[in-house]
């Protein structure tokens, strides 16, 4: 069935149904979890994919992102806008960080702060962290389609916490985004173990996206980014910190992370979660965008040739999520199929078709785009075969009338 047309027109429908409502956009619909380890109820938001189905077994893979109460909007943004082509369709949790911030986010004791007594709750990330691993990501599995492919986002202490659970528990995200992290905490406790366990644990495949803000020093416009390191003032702690795990990093390529970090000069703390988390998800997802587009695109590549860029394409999804994932949208696959068949090379359609088939076996459009397939090439046989599979997927009755169609063929 020709579903590029009907895909556009439920898109249309999707956002003419948002524009009718109260407002004109809403994201993050409301939920909240209760933690015995900090004895308390913790809120969420919990933000949805436009192709989510409550009837479909589809699951996707989740972002996690503290102070969600602040950034989820921004987070649901980039998402909408590059998800498909930059990253993976992903549902989208946040977490509310409103109240005992810093308490939950920062990651030691401490008793002062840039020179003066910190008495401020703190230093208890030792929980927060048990709470996001043993009750946060469970209820989330238990009640949403998610698969165990994980991402955290952080900003500030938030940042701070990201490498913290990284270090100290690797395997629970596959990708961290820590923005304008506060590394200078505590005599920059965090970053020399990351100094030390980026050399002693293994980190292989695990991706990490870093930015640094353009304020480098509070008092003093003449420190810039050549000569922050130069400095020796508790005014750039901050900054030195973030530099230097990044150089160290950057030095150490046997850690094996897919790593990127990146200077905003014309951004203040406040302002860099929004550019930080366009850039850092594009970066950390680059494996996921298509390619040989050319080729697929070029009427002289065979066969044989599209063949192999599908089934690679398969290979490095699944090498990356760590199960296996379609290597295309269906939508996709079946555009595809039917342009071939428009442009006379019917072997190339057969074989979108019978992939659409292999990674989608549960589709009644597959299986009807295939029929239709078979009945282009007079092989009416074939048509009914894959009509009545069609059929009995669907129960249409639209289905039910082209293998009446075919039977009088």
């Amino acid at each position: 069935m020709r579903t590029v047309l009907y895909l556009i027109i439920a898109l249309v429908l999707q956002q003419t149904i948002r524009a009718q409502s109260d407002y004109l956009y809403q994201i993050g619909k409301k939920d909240s979890v209760y933690s015995n380890i900090l004895n308390e109820s913790r809120d969420i938001y919990v933000q949805l994919p436009y192709s989510y189905n409550a009837n479909s077994n589809k699951k996707y893979p989740v972002i996690y992102i503290l102070d969600g109460d602040v950034l989820l909007p921004t987070v649901v943004n980039v998402h909408d806008f590059y998800s498909g082509g930059f990253m993976p369709e992903m549902i989208i949790v946040g977490i509310s960080n409103a109240e005992n911030r810093t308490r939950d986010l920062t990651t030691s004791k401490i008793t002062s702060r840039r020179g003066m007594p910190y008495n401020e709750e703190h230093g208890e990330a030792k929980h927060f962290l048990p709470f996001i691993k043993t009750e946060l990501i469970p209820y989330i599995e238990s009640k949403y389609p998610v698969t165990n492919y994980r991402t955290l986002i952080g900003h500030s202490y938030a940042g701070l916490f990201a490498i913290y659970t990284m270090l100290n528990e690797p395997d629970l995200f596959a990708n961290y985004i820590s923005i304008d992290p506060s590394l200078d905490w505590d005599d920059q406790k965090i970053m020399k173990q990351a100094k030390s366990d980026f050399l002693n644990k293994n980190f292989n495949g695990k991706g990490l996206f870093m930015s640094l803000g353009g304020q480098l020093h509070m008092q003093d416009s003449s420190i810039t980014i050549d000569n922050v390191m130069q400095d020796t003032s508790d005014y750039t702690l901050f900054a030195r910190s973030n530099i230097e795990l990044a150089q160290f990093v950057d030095k150490n390529e046997s850690i094996g992370l897919n790593y990127e970090w990146q200077f905003y000069p014309n951004d203040l703390h406040g302002t860099i979660p929004q550019p930080s988390i366009k850039d850092g998800l594009i970066a950390l997802f680059k494996w996921f965008q298509m390619e040989n587009t050319y080729a697929i695109n070029n009427p002289e590549t065979t066969v044989k040739e599209l063949q192999g860029i599908i089934e690679h394409r398969a290979e490095k999804l699944k090498k990356h999520f760590g199960y296996v994932v379609p290597p295309y949208p269906e939508e996709l696959l079946n555009m595809s199929g039917y342009m071939n068949m428009d442009m006379g090379q019917p072997d190339k359609s057969k074989l979108y078709f019978e992939k659409a088939i292999e990674y989608y076996p549960n589709s009644a459009n597959a299986y009807d785009s295939i029929s239709d397939y078979y009945e282009s090439q007079e092989d009416f046989a074939n048509a009914l075969k894959y009509a009545k599979k069609a059929y009995a997927i669907s129960g249409d009755d639209y289905h039910k009338s082209k293998i009446e169609k075919y039977k009088n063929m």
